[in-house]
Order: C-alpha cells, then sequence, then structure tokens
C-alpha cells in the first residue's frame, strides 16, 4: 500500500504541531501546520488577531479553505499536516476529512488526552494568541471543549493515539506504529 498522508486532530494541547514535525523529521516527511497556511490566507499574525479581525466564522471558512487546497493538492504520502483544533468543527471540514480517509490516501490521527492533561500543558505554555472559545477562558474551557468536539474527532479518525501517559517520543512512536516510519 502506498504510504498515506498524515492529518493529526486533537485539541490545544494535544501536540499537533509540536509532534507533527517530530514525526516528520524523523519519519523524511514534509510538514504542513494548517493555522500557519490559513494565518498567511487572511494576512494575520495569529489566531486571535484574526478573530479579532475577521471573526471566528470568516476564520473557519479560511481554515476550510485551506484543507481543501492541501487535501487537492494531493500530497504525497511523505506529508504530515497539523490541523488547527477547531478544523473539523469548520463548516464542511469534517466531510472534507471523511472523503481524504475514506480515499485511503489520508490517515487521520486523533491525538488524544483528558482535559487535566491539556490543562496542564496549556498551563505550561503560551497560549496568549490563542482566542477563548467559550468566553471562560483558555485553561477554564478546555473540559467544556473537549466535551463539545471528542465525539466528532473520534468519529472522524481512522485511529485514536492517547496521549496522557506518554512523552512527545511515545507519541511519535505511536504515529510510527498506526502509519510507518
Amino acid at each position: 500500500m502506498a504510504e498515506r498522508t498524515v492529518l493529526l486532530m486533537g485539541l490545544r494541547g494535544s501536540g499537533k504541531s509540536t509532534i507533527g514535525r517530530e514525526f516528520a523529521a524523523a519519519s523524511g516527511r514534509t510538514f504542513i501546520d494548517l493555522d500557519q497556511l490559513t494565518l498567511d490566507r487572511l494576512g494575520t499574525e495569529s489566531v486571535a488577531e484574526a478573530w479579532t479581525r475577521f471573526g471566528e466564522s470568516a476564520f473557519r471558512a479560511a481554515e476550510r479553505e485551506e484543507l481543501d487546497r492541501v487535501l487537492r493538492s494531493r500530497p504525497s504520502g511523505r506529508t504530515v499536516v497539523a490541523l488547527g483544533g477547531g478544523t473539523p468543527t469548520a463548516p464542511g471540514a469534517d466531510d472534507l476529512i471523511r472523503g481524504a480517509v475514506a480515499s485511503g490516501c489520508v490517515a487521520a490521527l486523533y491525538l488524544r488526552a483528558r482535559p487535566d492533561t491539556l490543562r496542564a500543558r496549556l498551563a505550561a505554555s503560551d497560549h496568549s494568541d490563542r482566542p477563548s472559545l467559550t468566553g471562560a477562558g483558555t485553561l477554564a474551557e478546555v473540559e467544556q471543549v473537549f466535551n463539545a468536539r471528542d465525539e466528532l474527532y473520534r468519529e472522524l479518525a481512522s485511529s485514536v493515539i492517547e496521549t496522557d501517559n506518554l512523552d512527545e517520543a511515545g507519541v511519535v512512536a505511536a504515529i510510527e506504529a498506526v502509519v510507518g516510519a
């Protein structure tokens, strides 16, 4: 079977970008950060700036357009794409992901962590460039966002990788076990 493009999805703090870069480097793949492509499309420096200037719905529309563009470009199986945390919730993005997975050319991996793990990771990092999704604040809203998105992420995923008890090397190894090195 030909190598599949790897889509990494999960909530903020799940490690999509960090792990995506590490896995891409370790396996000789190209890394694409969908958040960065979306910011480039909108001409902004951060997600918070994009939301302030254009609003969430315009950001989600741009995010979906960038996902469609990446998937239509038919990236080789030597590509890892870190989705934005909310990409699967953008109108129509779920259908794009389902179609890509059904084609057999894409593996969608859900890097899943419990809310307490995500909150601890976020507390240890700079998340000031990310807007609150609920108005409760980035750390306070983790459980609410997890509860709202977990089922969708599970439904879209080819595989779910539980990351709570894994360090970065462990998550990379788990991805390699699913898609190959």
